[in-house]
């Protein structure tokens, strides 16, 4: 059996705690424990971190490469960045392209993609109301044929996570799916908070960027935002970049976020992410970069231009968050809520994945199965 020892770091956080002067031990990939150390070598080691909204990256979008050499440079990109684990996310398209995603998707986990845990498919089965940057003439209600594409799919893409809004599933749709092993998510809806707790009461479980292209809380009409935040078995992903949502209401949602679910990060990066595009496209439409947003021509938001270490530095930064608790929602957090048990934390028995940081929370290397991967690593 392959042993082996990270660095000795001054901290370790394992998911949960903090461990002093510790290094983490592993064998065939797999976290054995961590272990008290004589000397600290490094500043801190972490768990990888866990992003369950990615579009693309290092300038692939994975509706124009929907393909495993599509994914498997998006994986690349995103893990230069400290993201061992992701969902590939297919914004909504047409049907043809959705099926094409499953079976790249299909093709890349049977070939053991490194970091890909499965797929997100964000629409197009949402509220044009509510669209943002999807191509409404491409938004369209779920049908069977819809439905079974998805439940077939289920075992061959590792996690399947699709967000869809109520206006354009049933009730008995959602729980068809979540029956058949699809996790749900909420988003891109106008809905009210009675609709949304419908919703969630038949297995949706998520909802996807927190305020972003959903009804808002209002004093009388909670909407999904108040619904999501009460509903003690959903987690909400929130993008925190500081454009898409203000530091105040990040604040708010994350007192107000009623357990045992959480609020965790996604970085809802499009292929500009670990690239130098000022540039790209998505359905035949161009996306602009700069000052930190992407936009379309309209000016409206179109993905983000984050990565998840940058995100957790702005809850350490902006939010004033303690630092176990951010890395908490950029690891075991959406770990947890996608139901994804050997990443986001180094626990006995789980993925020997992990970041080297430094006291600036710059990344400066990154483990994945016990192994130090590539030669740099972007800070």
């Amino acid at each position: 059996m392959r042993t082996g020892i990270s660095p000795v770091a001054r901290r370790v956080f394992d998911g949960w705690n903090w461990h002093e002067t510790a290094a983490v031990s592993f064998a065939d990939g797999k976290v054995t424990g961590v272990i008290p150390g004589k000397a600290a070598e490094v500043e801190l080691i972490v768990p990888g971190l866990v992003d369950l909204q990615v579009n693309g990256g290092g300038g692939v979008q994975f509706n124009d490469t929907t393909s495993a050499a599509g994914l498997a440079a998006i994986c690349a990109a995103h893990r230069a960045l400290g993201t061992t684990s992701i969902l590939a996310t297919l914004i909504t398209d047409t049907a043809e392209k959705t099926s094409q995603a499953l079976a790249a998707c299909a093709a890349a986990h049977a070939a053991g993609q490194l970091g890909l845990e499965g797929l997100h498919l964000e629409g197009p089965h949402l509220d044009p109301r509510r669209k943002g940057t999807h191509a409404e003439d491409l938004v369209r209600p779920m049908e069977e044929a819809d439905l079974q594409r998805i439940l077939a799919a289920k075992g061959s893409c590792g996690h399947l996570l699709v967000t869809l809004a109520p206006e354009a599933a049933t009730v008995e749709q959602v729980a068809r799916l979540v029956a058949g092993g699809v996790q749900v998510s909420l988003g891109h809806s106008d809905c009210s908070a009675e609709t949304a707790a419908r919703y969630f009461a038949a297995g949706a479980s998520m909802a996807t960027h927190l305020f972003n292209a959903m009804s808002q809380m209002g004093h009388r009409a909670p909407g999904l935002v108040g619904a999501a935040l009460d509903a003690g078995a959903v987690s909400c992903g929130l993008i925190a970049d500081g454009h898409h949502v203000s530091d105040l209401a990040m604040r708010v949602a994350l007192r107000g976020k009623r357990g045992p679910g959480h609020v965790f990060l996604v970085s809802d990066a499009m292929a500009a992410t670990g690239s130098d595009l000022t540039e790209i496209t998505l359905n035949g439409r161009t996306i602009y970069r700069a000052g930190g947003r992407l936009t379309l021509a309209d000016g409206t938001l179109a993905g983000a231009d984050i990565s998840m270490l940058e995100a957790l530095r702005n809850c350490v930064a902006a939010l004033e968050l303690p630092l176990d608790e951010a890395l908490r929602m950029a690891t075991l957090y959406p770990a947890k809520a996608a139901g994804l048990p050997e990443v986001g934390r180094l626990a006995e028995g789980g993925r020997a994945d992990f970041l080297v940081l430094d006291r600036d929370l710059a990344l400066q290397g990154v483990w994945i199965g016990g192994s130090p991967w590539g030669d740099e690593v972007a800070a």
